[in-house]
């Protein structure tokens, strides 16, 4: 939940549940609120929804918008609590609860402006009602209450999310949490996978990786970190801007995701080094040798390269003579995911995406969530028919 403005707040969290029958702990009041079902102004505010909307993690984002005028808030010591409940309706005897506290400093009589609220929470496929209520220390209140429905369209429906139907969690605040174990496909010969990530902005100036791409990335590396016919893992991560490789992974199990945002905590884009200025083709000699080192080193060749991340800008974006010869032997199935919101905008293939067709590999580009998991399914069902021999599953296309 996000308050702008200067008001402190704490985070959004699930209310604790406790009791036989898993009974939550509410006031009288609060709960003769929600259950009245009476639109509530005695704290004039005003609410409006937020459609639901699948994000890259294959989640539904749903939440609301709270506008409330600062001289209601006049004076020192004021608090703010929100109560909300979300019903599925396939399920109405099972609602999940939220509750914030949010601590407001002292403002002016004459103060203006209406500063607003975000609350966001995560659902499955279904129809939901809510139930919200706000309430400062005075015990005014402000209550609204909708419906809302969260569903894939008809094109989408083969689309496996990853949260359940008429499920309701907190939405996650914290990219690089752990992953939790996947149970992996029982056979002699598990998959074996490298993974290379660009993880840098979509603009190429930007000075920071912004939140939308950050996420966008992690989901790419949870949704082929949660395929349970991979067995194990190696993770490179590099950034063109600062033409480094940022962490690396071998031959593991499961990926480090909080060891990885440790590692992402060193980018420094806002700042150039001197020493890449004065290199004449610095990028492209980079990228090129990581290219070369990833496909060529390995003691035990993969059963696929996997590159993803934004496109890659550099002087040379065609292979040069020396790339093409160090690549010649490679019989390793490549693939690139190409994170990529705005594909109209810069159709042309990268320096990344021309390596990958010179190997003939196959390029998809992610610019919605559907892409992600279409584009996944599809190269699953190519790893496993160039590895075993029959065909997986997917139809999506590849460039």
């Amino acid at each position: 939940m996000v308050l702008a403005g200067s008001l402190g707040l704490s985070a959004q969290e699930l209310m604790p549940v406790s009791g036989p029958g898993g009974m939550v702990r509410l006031f009288t009041s609060d709960g003769a609120v929600l259950e009245s079902q009476e639109v509530r102004k005695d704290l004039p505010c005003t609410v409006t929804p937020t459609k639901p909307s699948l994000g890259f993690d294959l989640k539904f984002h749903t939440g609301y918008e709270v506008g409330i005028p600062l001289k209601e808030l006049a004076g020192s010591g004021n608090q703010l609590t929100i109560v909300f409940r979300v019903t599925p309706e396939n399920h109405p005897d099972e609602p999940v609860y939220f509750a914030q506290h949010i601590a407001v400093p002292a403002i002016a009589d004459d103060a203006k402006g209406e500063p607003y609220l975000e609350g966001q929470f995560d659902v499955g496929e279904g129809k939901y009602h809510v139930d919200w209520l706000m309430r400062d220390r005075s015990e005014r209140v402000c209550a609204d209450f909708w419906d809302f429905d969260a569903s894939l369209s008809s094109r989408d429906k083969e689309m496996v999310l990853n949260i359940q139907p008429s499920m309701v969690q907190a939405s996650d605040t914290e990219p690089f949490k752990v992953e939790a174990p996947v149970e992996r496909a029982a056979r002699s010969q598990p998959l074996n996978v490298k993974v290379i990530v660009n993880f840098a902005p979509q603009d190429d100036h930007s000075v920071t990786l912004q939140p939308l791409d950050t996420n966008a990335l992690v989901s790419i590396l949870r949704n082929i970190a949660r395929e349970p016919r991979i067995g194990m893992f190696s993770i490179v991560a590099f950034n063109m801007q600062e033409q480094r490789v940022i962490y690396r992974q071998e031959d593991a199990s499961q990926i480090d995701f909080p060891a990885l945002g440790k590692a992402l905590d060193s980018l420094n884009l806002g700042t150039v080094d001197l020493k890449h200025l004065s290199q004449k083709h610095g990028d492209s000699n980079f990228l090129s040798n990581l290219i070369a080192r990833e496909l060529k080193d390995d003691k035990e060749l993969p059963d696929a390269v996997i590159f993803a991340g934004p496109k890659v800008t550099v002087q040379d974006e065609m292979l040069s003579d020396n790339l093409k010869q160090q690549l010649a032997d490679v019989k390793t199935p490549v693939f690139y995911m190409n994170y990529n919101l705005n594909p109209t905008a810069n159709p042309w293939r990268d320096a990344i995406g021309n390596t990958v067709h010179y190997l003939k590999g196959a390029e998809f580009t992610i610019s919605r969530p559907r892409d992600l998991f279409f584009s996944w399914t599809d190269i699953m069902g190519r790893i496993v028919k160039l590895k075993f021999g029959r065909t997986g599953s997917g139809n999506a296309s590849s460039q």
